[in-house]
């Protein structure tokens, strides 16, 4: 499973890889995702083993240009000015499935609808565009467990499952991308990230928030109660560390082992959350004390993370 540069001769084998129905992990603007031919049950079913994932959680469906979206899914006309607006970027619209679409039903978990985005990193892009082909993404990590913003952070998680990874340095945004579910009357937050709920209103109008106790079943990824999670336990809301825990500070913040954003800052935090939680996920700790993280703008995306990081484990 080797690191390599994301050259262009490297880019040209990823996708020749892909196209056979091997497993390639490259970077996005959110985190590194664990790629498979999505039109391919072999492919995704091979992603689902190498994260050991429930079969219930969908994954996300990756691609270089809109226009390839139209066998896949239909866009109505709030998908259209979205999509528009937003990609590529850290947004993935939930939409209903076309019946003769090419995706494997596998991918969105058997139901009738498939969650699509086109993400903003060159190296995803000109993978994609390479492999000619849907790409079905989740993060490049072991389910539930924190997700990887660097190459290591892929190669430490998947050991031996992947056919090569591509490395293209750190992720700049560092949380998973926003969902939104348009298939129905209502637009519904699935999970927020990338782009925040009020940036979203702003083109849609109120939109609703979902649980996935709601609905019989996750339609998004990231949706389970326990995910994201370190092996320590997550203590949330921490003003200090209990004996022997790892404060992870935000903030000014004394004894802090770590500290997300000295300065307060959200896109900050946001960017170094999944590292800095992998580095204090240590034997010599008996847990992680989080700060508090204002709620809002991307402290949405980050507080939704770490309230799964501290959900008790399944």
């Amino acid at each position: 499973m080797p690191i390599v540069p994301a050259t262009t001769t490297n880019l040209q084998q990823a996708a020749r890889l892909l196209r056979s129905g091997q497993l390639v992990a490259f970077p996005t603007e959110t985190v590194y995702g664990l790629g498979g031919d999505a039109t391919d049950d072999r492919a995704v079913a091979a992603i689902f083993a190498a994260k050991g994932r429930p079969s219930f959680n969908p994954l996300i469906v990756h691609l270089a240009e809109i226009g390839g979206m139209a066998p896949l899914v239909a866009f109505d006309s709030r998908a259209e000015r979205l999509a528009e607006r937003y990609w590529p970027g850290p947004l993935t619209l939930v939409l209903p499935r076309r019946t003769d679409s090419p995706v494997s039903l596998l991918a969105s978990a058997g139901l009738d609808s498939i969650a699509v985005r086109i993400p903003a990193h060159p190296v995803a892009l000109a993978l994609l565009r390479a492999a000619g082909r849907p790409i079905a993404a989740p993060s490049a990590n072991p389910s539930g467990c924190v997700s990887p913003t660097t190459a290591r952070h892929v190669a430490d998680g998947l050991t031996g499952t992947l056919a090569m990874i591509l490395d293209g340095g750190p992720c700049p945004v560092g949380v998973e991308s926003t969902v939104i579910d348009l298939t129905g009357d209502v637009p519904t937050l699935l999970r927020p990230g990338g782009i925040t709920r009020e940036t979203l209103e702003a083109e849609l109008g109120p939109i609703a928030l979902a649980k996935a106790s709601d609905l019989g079943g996750p339609r998004s990824p990231g949706m389970l109660s326990s995910h994201y999670a370190p092996a320590l336990p997550v203590r949330l809301d921490a003003r200090s560390p209990r004996p022997g825990e790892a404060l992870l500070g935000f903030g000014p913040a004394d004894g802090a082992e770590m500290n997300l954003s000295p300065r307060g800052d959200l896109t900050e935090a946001a960017a170094n959350l999944f590292a800095m939680l992998r580095a204090l996920d240590q034997p010599r700790y008996s847990g992680i004390a989080v700060m508090p993280i204002p709620d809002h703008d991307l402290g949405a995306a980050i507080n939704d993370r770490l309230r799964r990081a501290a959900a008790p484990r399944a």
